[in-house]
């Protein structure tokens, strides 16, 4: 008996957390479970009813949900892994050479485009991209040739647009990492005749191999859900051309009013994101 109470008292602190846990968040979870199983509608149907895997079978087979697919690994690509993660590592690199004005000033310039919020940036970057907008003018004043690059290249122009929008984080934890290492060992391979490439292939790179890793799963897990940007650069658009799976989760549940194909979508979504996420895990258990 005294040792269940003791381990109910050790629940007890945690007993309200638990429950505002499982009350908003496991539980909207497991409705919307409940939802991809079934035909609801926003509109126009009487009562919703059980179609079982319909509605990923459906998905599997609709070349709009394929074209979301590739473009989602596209943009995920391009603007995480490639884009957010190296920038933010060069820039990190290049300001622990940099004079104290220069990091203040390039640190304060990347930050603010982190903190802006989502749709705000996503409307700045229109207007940049847009086919009156200030590249095409920065294009005619140089005397180079002009497009509507939100309607010739839509993927590119969001993706760079999340590049230039999520960086910050990156580059935050790349100079945190790079200055957890011993400036005695940099110093000492130095001494030794390890060229730059070198000590960045044998030395920088391992001690920093589980930030990288980390870095590389929390910006991937959040640019797989970027909506906001895309939506107000986009929509989407031109026809489905930078649709990701955000927006077609968007477009099918709720311009379309198909809640249980759209949540199914979601569900498909998050499983994208565990594929990613296992990976990456796998890679931070390996060692070196």
């Amino acid at each position: 008996m005294t040792a269940h109470r003791s381990r109910a008292a050790r629940w007890l602190p945690i007993a309200p957390a638990t429950i505002l846990l499982l009350l908003f968040l496991a539980g909207p979870i497991a409705y919307c479970v409940y939802l991809a199983f079934t035909d609801t509608q926003l509109t126009g149907q009487a009562s919703a009813s059980f179609v079982g895997l319909a509605n990923f079978r459906r998905a599997f087979v609709d070349p709009d949900f394929r074209n979301a697919v590739l473009l989602t690994l596209a943009f995920t690509v391009l603007s995480s892994i490639v884009g957010q993660n190296t920038l933010g590592f060069a820039l990190a690199a290049l300001m622990r050479r940099a004079s104290k004005g220069v990091r203040t000033l390039t640190g304060t310039v990347v930050i603010a485009a982190w903190v802006l919020p989502e749709i705000v940036a996503g409307f700045l970057l229109y207007t940049f991209f847009n086919r009156r907008g200030t590249l095409n003018a920065v294009l005619e004043w140089l005397h180079l040739p002009q497009q509507n690059w939100l309607f010739t290249l839509p993927i590119l122009a969001v993706s760079f647009a999340n590049v230039w929008r999520g960086t910050a984080f990156s580059m935050l934890v790349y100079s945190a990492a790079l200055a957890e290492i011993p400036r005695d060992v940099t110093e000492a391979a130095e001494v030794d005749g390890a060229s730059g490439l070198r000590r960045f292939l044998h030395i920088t790179l391992p001690m920093i191999r589980r930030s990288i890793g980390t870095n590389l799963m929390l910006n991937t897990l959040q640019t797989l859900s970027v909506f906001g940007l895309i939506w107000a650069m986009t929509r989407g658009g031109p026809g489905n051309r930078s649709q990701t799976l955000p927006v077609f989760m968007y477009d099918q549940a709720f311009l379309k009013a198909l809640i249980g194909y759209g949540t199914a979508v979601a569900l498909l979504l998050l499983l994208v994101g565990a594929a990613f996420a296992a990976v990456y895990v796998r890679l931070l258990r390996e060692e070196v």
